[in-house]
């Protein structure tokens, strides 16, 4: 038996963070839960704390009296687990020496220091959090060329993408590699119905079950757009290698095609556990903790092409990953702030493409933009949305 990963899980109360401490529950022999960090649920929080016996645990919101209180108390349950509080603990104990391994699951740019840091300490990290890429790409790619860190995949398709490449092609024999989109759960509405949904319309998954913020970015597609950012820096293609389907099922993740015409799929039940494990144990495989397929069911896969109409979200994606720069910062804060005012019922949901294009396309663009210009980009966005719709 190998040295035993200390694994930091950043974001335990999401969705993501539960199921990677479900996989790390599972992998006693390789893997530890050595720190754990949430921004707000404190009894979900507790709970895991007593469960899992990190070493460290973090509560980044600092201002509220319960955050207060959670940080001052001791529980006899978990009486080793040393508390912190505040966003710059997450970068503390990122940088502890023991911690090899970050499961990197904060939502939205929030996550994006600690990812930077974890690279920039030549560490492994397993990246939930999409918008790290799709705002500073660049930045953590170029850093962990130099530093060596391993930045592995967790969304299921870039997993699946990632797995595919485990053939070991060189670069000019892959010809480009196929996103596979549920489209969310408004895909059969009628085009003219769609400026009447409501939240509790975007929020009913057909087939997976995540936070309401990824949720609505299924709803308008605009979590495929960030992923073809991603994929663009993950996987160092061109927007021209990047293609999208609509794939309702939810089986096929994503797909290869080598330039001889080969195509290469990663299939399996729709469940996030899959790509945090391989994530976890790669180069190794562990013993599935999902369930698998019963191969004595029928089952009918299919794809048919993105309407650009019904998804105008996707479009700017592209747009994004051609251009570069600065335009993934400002791109992901205008979706942020949209969807957070879609849920409040300020805007309606087709408002979410308008009011992001046109901040991108009257953004200051700047090609080679630093880390505090893309934070400044960040806040920049997100009051232009404000001023957009007063």
């Amino acid at each position: 038996m190998g040295q035993i990963r200390n694994v930091a899980v950043l974001g335990s109360t999401g969705s993501i963070g539960r199921a990677a401490l479900d996989v790390l529950d599972r992998l006693p022999e390789t893997h530890r839960t050595a720190a754990i960090s949430c921004h707000s649920q404190l009894d979900l929080f507790e709970t895991q704390i007593e469960q899992s016996q990190p070493l460290y645990a973090v509560v980044t919101q600092c201002n509220s009296s319960a955050s207060k209180d959670w940080h001052s108390k001791t529980n006899p349950r978990s009486p080793s687990t040393q508390r912190f509080l505040g966003s710059d603990a997450v970068n503390t104990i990122v940088s502890r020496p023991e911690i090899d391994t970050v499961v990197g699951a904060i939502v939205g740019v929030a996550g994006l220091q600690s990812a930077l840091r974890t690279v920039e300490l030549g560490k492994r990290l397993a990246l939930a959090n999409k918008e790290s890429l799709v705002v500073a790409g660049s930045l953590i790619m170029g850093t962990a060329k130099t530093t060596g860190a391993e930045v592995l995949p967790v969304d299921s398709e870039h997993s699946a993408i990632f797995q595919c490449l485990q053939t070991r092609c060189s670069p000019n024999e892959l010809k480009r590699v196929i996103l596979t989109a549920s489209g969310g759960p408004l895909r059969d509405w009628p085009l003219d119905k769609l400026e009447q949904a409501t939240v509790e319309d975007a929020l009913m998954h057909p087939t997976w079950q995540m936070g309401r913020k990824i949720t609505v970015d299924s709803a308008t597609m605009m979590n495929k757009a960030l992923e073809v950012i991603e994929a663009k820096w993950l996987f160092d293609l061109t927007p021209d290698q990047i293609h999208v389907v609509i794939h309702s099922q939810s089986i096929i993740h994503s797909m290869v095609e080598f330039r001889d015409a080969s195509v290469i799929a990663q299939l399996s039940p729709p469940d996030m556990r899959l790509p945090i494990q391989y994530a976890l144990t790669y180069p190794e495989r562990a013993p599935a903790s999902s369930p698998p397929f019963d191969w004595n069911n029928d089952c009918q896969l299919s794809w048919k092409p993105v309407d650009p109409e019904r998804y105008p979200c996707l479009q700017l994606g592209f747009e994004v990953a051609a251009r570069g720069g600065s335009c993934g910062a400002v791109l992901n804060a205008a979706n942020e702030a949209c969807v957070e005012l879609f849920l409040e019922r300020r805007i309606r949901l087709t408002d979410i493409a308008k009011i992001c294009k046109s901040i991108l396309h009257h953004h200051h663009y700047s090609p080679s933009p630093s880390l505090p210009e893309l934070l400044e980009l960040d806040c920049w966005s997100r009051l232009e949305v404000q001023r957009w719709i007063t």
